[in-house]
């Protein structure tokens, strides 16, 4: 039995960043497929230090993002997929900015027909706020402030799920280390969600049993015989 269960990823900003330099790749690993991805980056913490200059780089960068019409060639997302998801994406964003969450980009349905909801980044939000702890599925990222980085992996773990999460660091190696920490199937270092046909790929505690891909998915297609004599 393999189950791919979706997720909540966590992303972990390391002061060492620059906010600059990894905020495309910030942006794609949260919005690809207008953050309809069980694999995206849902939740964003990034340390005091930098906090500003990252809100400021990505709202920057959204504000590059046409959403649109897939038939207009200008459009680069699209709404999002059903009703159900449009409503709940809403009433997270909503929440969100009750319980005191600053909108840097969107924040209100678009005015056109269709389930168009435009990028959203909330910052001012904590742990606890239901933007951040459920997954949201859709175009609503929630950027969570942090000063110990040891304190936040520990926070990021306490999420019931575990499918992925990416640690961004301008040193690799103090990005492995820490990645090492958060409990998770796969952690990606200055990237977010990228999958490899020769990877396992798949989640630990809420988000999954088993993998795909990889020589180990694979063999979640077998059966072990033993034969005695």
């Amino acid at each position: 039995l393999t189950l791919e269960l979706g997720g909540n990823d966590a992303g972990i900003v390391l002061p060492d960043a620059d906010p600059k330099r990894i905020a495309e790749g910030l942006f794609w690993g949260a919005f690809i497929n207008n953050g309809q991805t069980c694999a995206a980056l849902k939740r964003l913490y990034v340390h005091d230090s930098i906090y500003e200059e990252v809100c400021e780089a990505l709202a920057d960068y959204a504000g590059k993002i046409p959403v649109g019409d897939g038939m207009d060639e200008t459009s680069v997302l699209g709404p999002i997929q059903n009703e159900m998801q449009y409503n709940k994406v809403r009433d997270l964003v909503e929440d969100a900015r009750a319980k005191g969450g600053r909108i840097l980009t969107g924040g209100a349905p678009m005015e056109r027909p269709g389930y168009f909801y435009p990028i959203t980044l909330v910052a001012d939000v904590a742990d606890g706020t239901r933007l951040v702890d459920e997954e949201q599925f859709g175009p609503a990222l929630p950027i969570i402030r942090y000063s110990d980085v040891d304190e936040v992996i520990e926070r990021a773990n306490r999420n019931p799920a575990g499918l992925g999460g990416s640690v961004w660091s301008s040193d690799p190696e103090k990005a492995k280390h820490y990645a090492l920490k958060l409990e998770c199937g796969s952690v990606w270092i200055n990237k977010h969600g990228a999958i490899q046909p020769n990877a396992p790929f798949g989640g630990v505690k809420q988000s999954g049993v088993g993998v795909e891909f990889g020589a180990e998915g694979l063999k979640e297609f077998t059966t072990i015989q033993t034969v005695l004599s």
